[in-house]
């Protein structure tokens, strides 16, 4: 039970740490549109983002069952793990606190008639939200380990936070840049162990199957 607690956990700081990029591009875009039609554009690109992270995580973690791709994926999400370090220094949750906020004042941003439908601009969000999503799917695939039931349930929580609070979690990080280096040393320590497995693990490990192979 500890340990469903504890994994579950992680999946939820992962993907909270992780979530800066998708507020950034879902603000500016938003800020962008006609000021009745930012809510919609808000809540629409952050409902689709995690769903988004849904879906794709559950077909990565059927992937990463196949001998090889385990040590691929670890390799991958330490580069995660590099950009999330560069993120945190250049202060990229303060930027999409700031989009965000931008975008919900009526009086900022673009206040002229609408340029653009409500559809080419949730097109346009949703492009960037599956672009934006694969760190995501890396982190949280590994920490779910194939268990389907704890990756639904662990990113049904991120869809409401970031559906309805993302404003709030990017000024939260903001204010307390301990949580996003604490998510670092989290998935840091995910990297660590996935690429531990990629190389020795019984089953999918690239050592027993090359072993295997012999």
């Amino acid at each position: 039970m500890l340990d469903l607690v504890f994994d579950f956990g992680k999946i939820v700081i992962a993907d909270i740490v992780l979530s800066g990029d998708n507020a950034l591009i879902i603000g500016m875009a938003a800020a962008g549109l006609a000021p009745e039609l930012r809510k919609k554009a808000i809540l629409f690109g952050m409902i689709v983002a995690a769903l988004l992270r849904i879906v794709f995580a559950v077909v990565a973690t059927k992937l990463l069952g196949i001998p090889g791709l385990l040590l691929v994926g670890a390799l991958l999400l330490f580069w995660v793990c590099w950009g999330l370090y560069r993120e945190i220094r250049a202060n990229n949750d303060e930027a999409a606190a700031d989009a965000l906020e931008l975008a919900d004042d009526p009086e900022k941003g673009y206040t002229g008639k609408p340029r653009r439908t409500l559809g080419q601009a949730l097109w346009t969000i949703t492009l960037a939200d599956v672009s934006m999503s694969i760190d995501n799917v890396l982190a949280v695939a590994a920490i779910a380990d194939g268990d389907t039931n704890l990756l639904i349930f662990g990113l049904g929580l991120a869809i409401l936070l970031m559906a309805f609070a993302a404003t709030i979690i990017m000024k939260l990080l903001t204010r307390y840049p301990g949580i996003s280096w604490a998510g670092l040393v989290v998935l840091i320590y995910v990297a660590g162990e996935m690429f531990y497995r990629g190389v020795w693990d019984p089953a999918n490990g690239v050592l027993a199957f090359l072993n295997g192979g012999a």
